[in-house]
């Protein structure tokens, strides 16, 4: 898939997507999951294969435009953005070997990936790869996936990074276990496997090594993993403010002035709107600048992916407290369980919750700033 700018049948193909997500959205919350028809529209828009290799036949966009998709689905469903947001998956699976590369591409690029990959399970090592049994969290889109990962270890010293075990669908069951006040639609169940043998060719350090020479796999892979969820709560935030600015003109239960003719309604309007607007527009630059740097042929630095942490971290914090501000501007009506603001409160409140957007990244991001090491797992 190219830039919505730069294609027309890309862009009718996504505009089908917000048209399906848009007309669907309550079949997602009361499902709990994406369906595989909707997951299929996302496949013909090219969300599954804009992290997929040039040479196995993808189109691996560059993240600001990766991440600029995600904003807009969100803003139309934060569940829905949040399954797309893991076509950027594959730049974990650049990690594999080649030749497993090419065999999970066989049959096309557009490949579903979903990892369930904490707590890491231990794997029993037998020849030629690992016997993988155990349970796993929050294999967000797994309802819709066609293959899926798990975290293992099994002794190795790997700097503290664990394995990543590559299963099919008839290798792993889906316990359906999401019950949860946000996110609804994202079908983070758990995965459970028993006695499965994993070839090593089919396991990956999850930010290893690539093996694929692309831009796109050198940029820094847990900050790009941070930033695709990170933009999620963008999008709904701004599903949000744009809500409680439609609402400024309506008539109050109590015949008080309308909400837009107050000073102070038009006071957190404003204020809120310049916070989100400054921090996505440091999480942008952040990524512009990293990504200018891995397309001229150099490493991104430590600086660098420590900003893309604490630029997505900011983003994740701003976005929910923008939320918030909506939800009370919009009055008792928000209340209501018809309000849309009920599900932006909901959906935003969850993505400052995920580990790799928790306030503790600010330390590791400090830490940085300062010189000084930051936390293990941090870079």
């Amino acid at each position: 898939m190219t830039s919505p700018d730069t294609s027309s049948d890309a862009f009718s193909a996504f505009e089908r997507v917000l048209d399906v997500v848009a007309e669907r959205r309550a079949e997602f919350e009361e499902k709990r999951h994406v369906p595989r028809d909707v997951i299929a529209e996302f496949k013909r828009a090219g969300i599954y294969r804009s992290s997929v290799p040039t040479r196995f036949g993808g189109n691996p966009l560059p993240p600001v435009e990766f991440l600029r998709l995600v904003e807009r689905i969100s803003v139309v469903d934060g569940s829905a953005g949040w399954v797309a947001s893991f076509g950027s998956s594959h730049v974990y699976l650049a990690a594999l070997p080649l030749e497993t590369q090419a065999a999970l591409y066989a049959d096309g690029p557009d490949v579903v990936f979903a990892g369930g990959l904490f707590p890491v399970r231990p794997a029993e090592r037998v020849e030629g790869g690992y016997r993988v049994s155990g349970r796993w969290k929050f294999a967000s889109g797994c309802k819709g996936a066609d293959v899926f990962g798990v975290g293992i270890t099994a002794g190795e010293d790997r700097a503290g990074r664990p394995l990543t075990a590559v299963l099919r669908p008839g290798q792993v069951e889906i316990a359906e276990n999401w019950d949860v006040i946000g996110m609804r639609g994202t079908g983070s169940h758990d995965l459970v496997a028993d006695g499965v043998v994993v070839p090593a060719e089919w396991t990956f350090v999850r930010g290893g090594e690539p093996t694929v020479d692309e831009p796109l796999y050198r940029y820094p892979t847990v900050p790009y993993a941070a930033q695709v969820l990170a933009v999620v709560g963008l999008g709904v935030a701004r599903a949000a403010l744009d809500h409680a600015v439609a609402q400024g003109g309506r008539q109050g239960f109590t015949g008080a002035p309308r909400p837009a003719e107050r000073a102070t309604y038009r006071i957190a309007v404003g204020r809120a709107e310049a916070r989100l607007r400054s921090a996505r527009a440091f999480f942008y630059e952040a990524t512009e600048e990293a990504w200018a740097t891995v397309t001229a042929g150099d490493p991104a630095s430590a600086a660098q992916a420590s900003l893309l942490r604490l630029a997505a971290t900011h983003l994740a914090e701003t976005s929910f407290a923008a939320v918030r501000s909506a939800y009370q501007l919009s009055g008792i009506a928000a209340i209501a369980d018809g309000s849309p603001m009920q599900r932006f409160l909901r959906d935003a409140s969850v993505v400052p919750q995920h580990a790799f957007l928790q306030e503790g990244m600010y330390d590791g991001a400090g830490a940085v700033l300062t010189g000084v090491p930051p936390f293990p797992g941090y870079l």
